[in-house]
């Protein structure tokens, strides 16, 4: 027992001599340390080139004693930003006919009041009570009481007078006493000719309450006049509702129409001033201004509507003055136009969403009410959905023809 315990203990001891050798070999192979005194250099690790693949990135450059404390190589890629495109021009639709083409948008209520109309003098017998049915289905189409009376009056005398009554002749008589009932006495041109110096635009103004779709109503006209051919600058006046002056902006940027603007709150005369300038300054042919949304209550923004005309006109006289009215409001609309019309001589109507449940009658009723006409009416979401106000063309819609 004794005897293999201290073969043991040689074999330990015997092992620990041979790994000191083993070291001690290793250590001579390592390179001497730099004498005292030398600098001691190292190189930075060489940097990746910029789009190089990474088999050419795997190792680093060689770099030598010389290369010590020299600016490395820009290799930095400078990314230059691409120019913004410019924005594609749109062409929009020729603004003559449009009522034409949109004819079936109008609604179905204004189907229903031609149709029931004709219906109820179809009947065999027009007594007194049938001619109230007439009546009441004017009044529901919002035509109003004075032009109602007005109808039904010379309908009854020329039915009277007609005797027999074929389906033809029935159309054909209401639908001259429809057309005579718009107007047709009315110039339904927007007016952009300079009235006074032709070395200025043609100025609009447009007014109206919020909610009728007045900036919008503003940049399609700016395409109405586009597709006449006439070129337009716009002012964004309406400077209270913060999105305003970018929508009227992108409206202008689809068909190449600059938009004048000012701060966020700032004085809307102010902007509608510049905006006439810029025009005449540019040779442009109208300028389209777009002002707030007043509340027709509010009797300080009214006269501040006021401000803006009297300041525009320092320039020259408007030349158009043009109420948005949302056709869907029916009678209140009128209200809405007679205190617009005690600030600023309204000179045209703008009769937005008549595709929608207006009731036809309101065209009449509006010009009535106001003794100007129906310019333009809006017939939809798109792009091109207003339209020149075409009576007759109106008339056949509402007579389902």
């Amino acid at each position: 027992m004794d005897i293999v315990i201290l073969l043991v203990v040689i074999a330990v001891v015997a092992l620990g001599a041979i790994s000191g050798l083993v070291i001690s070999g290793r250590r001579k192979k390592e390179v001497p340390p730099p004498e005292q005194g030398a600098p001691t250099i190292t190189a930075p690790p060489a940097e990746p080139r910029v789009g190089d693949d990474a088999e050419d990135t795997a190792e680093a450059p060689h770099r030598t004693i010389d290369d010590v404390g020299l600016p490395a190589a820009d290799t930095t890629s400078v990314v230059v930003e691409p120019e913004p495109a410019a924005p594609l021009l749109e062409t929009p639709e020729p603004a003559a006919g449009r009522l034409v083409r949109l004819r079936s948008r109008l609604s179905r209520s204004q189907n229903t009041l031609g149709k029931g109309l004709l219906t109820l003098l179809s009947r065999d017998r027009l007594d007194e009570e049938t001619w109230e049915e007439v009546e009441d289905t004017l009044l529901g189409a919002d035509v109003g009481v004075a032009p109602t009376q007005e109808l039904v009056d010379r309908l009854r005398e020329r039915v009277k007078v007609l005797g027999t009554r074929t389906p033809d002749e029935l159309r054909g008589l209401l639908r001259e006493e429809l057309l005579t009932l718009l107007g047709p006495e009315f110039d339904r041109t927007v007016r952009t000719e300079t009235s006074g110096a032709q070395d200025r635009p043609g100025v609009v103004l447009v007014v109206g309450v919020n909610g009728t779709g007045k900036t919008t109503t503003t940049g399609k006209l700016a395409r109405v006049l586009v597709a006449d051919g006439q070129s337009v600058v716009l002012g964004a006046a309406d400077t209270f509702r913060a999105a305003a002056a970018d929508q009227l902006q992108t409206w202008g940027e689809r068909v190449g129409a600059r938009t004048v603007r000012g701060p966020e709150g700032g004085d809307p005369a102010s902007v509608a001033f510049d905006a006439v300038k810029e025009g005449t300054a540019e040779g442009a042919d109208v300028v389209l201004i777009d002002t707030a949304g007043r509340l027709h209550t509010k009797t300080g923004l009214m006269d501040e509507l006021g401000k803006v005309k009297r300041v525009v006109e320092k320039q020259g006289p408007v030349d158009e003055v043009l109420l948005v009215l949302d056709a869907t409001t029916g009678q209140n609309g009128l209200v809405q136009a007679r205190v617009f019309a005690e600030v600023v001589d309204i000179t045209g109507i703008v009769l937005t969403k008549l595709d929608g449940t207006a009731k036809g009658g309101i065209v009449v009723a509006v010009q009535r009410e106001l003794g100007v006409p129906v310019k333009l009416v809006g017939l939809g979401e798109g792009a091109d959905d207003l339209a020149p106000f075409e009576a007759e063309a109106f008339v056949d819609a509402l007579l389902g023809e």
